[in-house]
């Protein structure tokens, strides 16, 4: 039980991490780095390299942006098994429509719970 903990947190850790380095050694924003992680886990579970990282580190690979891009690649891939070509398009949003909607939720509860203010300089 402790070394499932020590792999999740190692590679969870890991993808972490190269998100920090990108955005301290590079002037790439935050929101293409986003952008960037689940375009690589979309091409990892194309070429199905991210599942034996799954079956090693668990939540450390699936929670994280890159397997937001694993859930999309995944979905669309069933969905062209399914139906087809209009799979491609519906196969990835019905996948991730669960999480979808669970930030959509919490993200306006903590709307109407919080008040935004500006950062002042």
């Amino acid at each position: 039980m402790a070394l499932m903990y020590l792999k999740v947190f190692l590679v969870g850790g890991f993808i972490c991490m190269l998100g920090q380095i990108l955005i301290i050694k590079t002037n790439i924003t935050s929101a293409r780095i986003l952008v960037l992680f689940v375009c690589i886990g979309a091409v990892l579970e194309a070429f199905d390299i991210y599942d034996p990282i799954v079956a090693f580190a668990g939540a450390g690979a699936v929670v994280p942006i890159v397997g937001f891009g694993r859930s999309l690649a995944k979905g669309a891939i069933e969905g062209v098994k399914q139906k087809g070509v209009i799979g491609a398009l519906t196969g990835g949003l019905t996948a991730t429509s669960g999480g979808i909607a669970a930030a959509v939720i919490s993200a306006y509860l903590f709307a109407l719970i919080f008040s935004s203010k500006t950062k002042k300089y």
